[in-house]
């Protein structure tokens, strides 16, 4: 059984699409036949990852602009997936921010935003999804955490680490409360070359991520883990997905 199959015709909405996981994820998923529904702030990039896509002739992409911190826009580019093809199979909750810097700098703005992205966003996407998953009687979640959602990333990443905690938290209650016919995969990546690593106003920590940073592979290594979980059959279920560079320690 060739399992790439059951991904073909699957409508799959990502969010953060216009860079990085979510731009590969986007193309692979396409290339293998899904209808990608790219949502992210960048107009002009989402525009031109989904023409790109388009000319290949496999899966069909659109897009809408999305900011993951507005209730409203989430909703919209869900309505748009209904709208465009008629069902909504994966919701990838996939945009984030990671903002490194010790307590002490005390860049309460920072946090406040990474709350906004990293935990609100999943939700928005979560209350959006849901009661279309729960009437169609199927539909999969993929969230993205990351290994500092496992362990605390030191210096620095007390905050980033605390919203990615929450992640897995509400994946894993999401997985009690929907499971049977809902499935729910969350991903925990380690260093990926993507732009997650500028998100830092502080020098000195902005210093330590690029270095650590080096060690990074290809964001396209975490879009072969989702589509690992996504075309698996509807009774299976992959609940958890660690990958970083065989390099990485933390």
């Amino acid at each position: 059984m060739n399992l790439s199959e059951n991904i073909s015709g699957k409508v799959v909405v990502i969010t953060g699409a216009s860079s990085g996981l979510g731009e590969s994820t986007a193309r692979l998923l396409a290339a293998k036949g899904a209808n990608v529904v790219l949502g992210a702030r960048r107009e002009e990039s989402l525009n031109k990852i989904a023409e790109e896509i388009n000319k290949q002739g496999n899966g069909k992409a659109v897009y809408l602009k999305t900011d993951v911190t507005i209730k409203s826009d989430v909703q919209a580019l869900i309505n748009k997936a209904i709208s465009e093809f008629g069902k909504l199979d994966v919701l990838l909750n996939n945009a984030g921010l990671m903002s490194i810097a010790p307590l002490s700098e005390v860049k309460v703005d920072e946090w406040e935003r990474m709350i906004d992205i990293n935990i609100k966003g999943v939700l928005y996407g979560i209350a959006a999804a849901l009661p279309i998953f729960e009437k169609q009687e199927s539909g999969h979640f993929i969230n993205i955490s990351s290994v500092a959602g496992i362990k605390v990333f030191s210096p620095g990443g007390t905050v980033y680490s605390g919203t990615k905690f929450a992640v897995r938290a509400i994946s894993e209650g999401l997985r009690h409360e929907v499971g049977g016919k809902i499935r729910t995969t969350t991903i925990e990546p380690g260093a990926i070359d993507s732009e997650l690593k500028y998100g830092s106003s502080h020098k000195g920590s902005v210093d330590f991520v690029v270095d650590f940073y080096k060690q990074a592979i290809p964001s396209d290594s975490v879009a072969r883990a989702i589509a690992y979980a996504i075309e698996q059959p509807a009774d299976v279920d992959i609940n958890e997905i660690v990958i970083r560079p065989t390099l990485q320690e933390f």
